[in-house]
Formats: C-alpha cells, sequence, structure tokens
C-alpha cells in the first residue's frame, strides 16, 4: 500500500497542471477575440470619420464660388476698403473737436472714454496699414452666401464669415455703449448715447472686410444703444458680463441681426 503513494501523487499533479492548461488556453481564446474585434471597430469607426470628413470637404469644394465670382468680390473688396480708409482719415478730425467740446463741458469721465476709443481707432488704423492680405487663402472670397438678413426695406446676403463679422460689430458696440454710459453717469450728464463720438463713428473693430461699412456701422450702434443704456442706469438687461467681458445676450443678439439661414 505505501509503495502505491508516490505513484498516486505524480498522476495527481500531473493531472492538475493539464487541467490547469486546459484552462488557460479555454480563457486566452476568447480574450484574443475580444480584443481582435476591439481593434476591428475602432477602425471602421476610423475610416467613418475619415469618410464623412472627406465627404464634408469635397461637398465644400463644389459649393466654392467661380474663379470670375472670387475676383468680382475682391474687387468689390478693394474699393470698399479704400473708401473705409478715407472715412477712418476724416473721423480723426471729428474725434478732435469731440474732446476739445468735453473738455469744455467739463465731463472728465467721458473725455477719457473718448481718448481710449480714439487710440484703439489709432492702433487699428496703424494695422490695416501694415496689412498685406491673403484674399486667395481667404475662404469669405469664395464661399457663397448662407444668410439673408434684412436692413431697413433692404435685404443684403452673407457667409458665416460675414455673418460673424456682424455679431462682432454689436458685441463690440455693447461694450463701448457701456463704457459711454457709465462716463456719462459718473459725470452727472444727461442720458444721451447718440452724442458720443464712438457711437457717431461706429468702426471700432472693423478692418474694412466682409460687410459693408454702413452695415458694419449700423450693428455697432444697435448694440451700442443697449450698452449705453446698461451702462448708464447700471444694469444688465440687454447684456451681461463673463471674465470681465462685456457682451449682449444671445437672445437679443439674434434679434438684432436677425439672420435668415438661405435654403
Amino acid at each position: 500500500m505505501k509503495s502505491s503513494n508516490p505513484t498516486r501523487l505524480v498522476l495527481t499533479v500531473a493531472m492538475s497542471a493539464a487541467l490547469a492548461a486546459t484552462s488557460f488556453a479555454s480563457h486566452a481564446q476568447p480574450g484574443s477575440d475580444v480584443s481582435s474585434q476591439h481593434k476591428a471597430e475602432a477602425q471602421q469607426h476610423k475610416q467613418e470619420k475619415q469618410d464623412e470628413k472627406d465627404d464634408k470637404k469635397a461637398h465644400q469644394q463644389q459649393k466654392r464660388l467661380s474663379q470670375q465670382q472670387q475676383q468680382e468680390r475682391i474687387r468689390q473688396q478693394e474699393k470698399l476698403l479704400a473708401e473705409y480708409n478715407q472715412r477712418i482719415a476724416e473721423q480723426q478730425a471729428i474725434a478732435l473737436r469731440n474732446a476739445q467740446q468735453l473738455e469744455q463741458q467739463k465731463r472728465l469721465a467721458h473725455y477719457r472714454f473718448q481718448q481710449a476709443y480714439s487710440e484703439q481707432l489709432r492702433q487699428q488704423r496703424a494695422r490695416l496699414e501694415n496689412d498685406r492680405h491673403d484674399y486667395d487663402n481667404d475662404p469669405f472670397y469664395y464661399t457663397p452666401p448662407t444668410y439673408r438678413y434684412r436692413r431697413g426695406e433692404n435685404y443684403y446676403e452673407t457667409n458665416e464669415y460675414g455673418a460673424d463679422m456682424l455679431r462682432q460689430a454689436s458685441n463690440i458696440g455693447y461694450q463701448e455703449g457701456v463704457r459711454a454710459g457709465r462716463a456719462d453717469k459718473q459725470d452727472n450728464w444727461r442720458f444721451d448715447y447718440r452724442e458720443s463720438f464712438a457711437y457717431q463713428d461706429a468702426n471700432y473693430g472693423f478692418d474694412g472686410r466682409y460687410v459693408r461699412q454702413d452695415d458694419y456701422n449700423h450693428y455697432f450702434r444697435e448694440g451700442f444703444q443697449r450698452g449705453y443704456e446698461d451702462g448708464y442706469y447700471e444694469r444688465r438687461t440687454y447684456g451681461t458680463n463673463a471674465n470681465g467681458s462685456d457682451s449682449l445676450l444671445g437672445t437679443v443678439l439674434n434679434m438684432i441681426l436677425n439672420l435668415q439661414p438661405l435654403q
């Protein structure tokens, strides 16, 4: 009986090892299959994203304006830019007269506001004088209109780049209006946003591109009027302040611009 114990022990160990090996093999194979499946799914997802990107790019290229249309848009832009530069130069003389009037009226807060606004215009003009714009690689000039908007009795069309410029005009106008309203309140002056040089000028933030100057001026003043009211009465009816920056509420901005997508 004693001589059979070692034999039984060897058999038991061998069987345990065989079972363990079988168990490892049975667990390893499914894991390998799952890993391969995940890789295949990831590769398929990546390919789908790339196909989507390629389709979008091809769609955009199909909607590009013709070369003739692009050149016509650039010619119009160069004409508008020349008119804009002339207008900016004329505004400097008006700013000087307004500053002298503010000094006589002892409106020191609004005088400081106008001086800051005029300095921003000066820096803006200096940047434009040194600018060499690359029209050929600017997507505004080859992207067809995507929005329609109404100003007065007339309808106009623009693309996303022009729409962004109109949004910028309204928001910058609001920011400057808040400062002007606070200045007049500090000077104990009457509520009168139209008298401010910044409202009359309405060119800060505009580089002469993407939209007509009178369009930019119009939407700047729309924002300025609302910002002045919020600043003068120390409230937030039309806008908000986030991280120290004033901007129009989204609902108010949409109401001002009323951009309608083209079908």
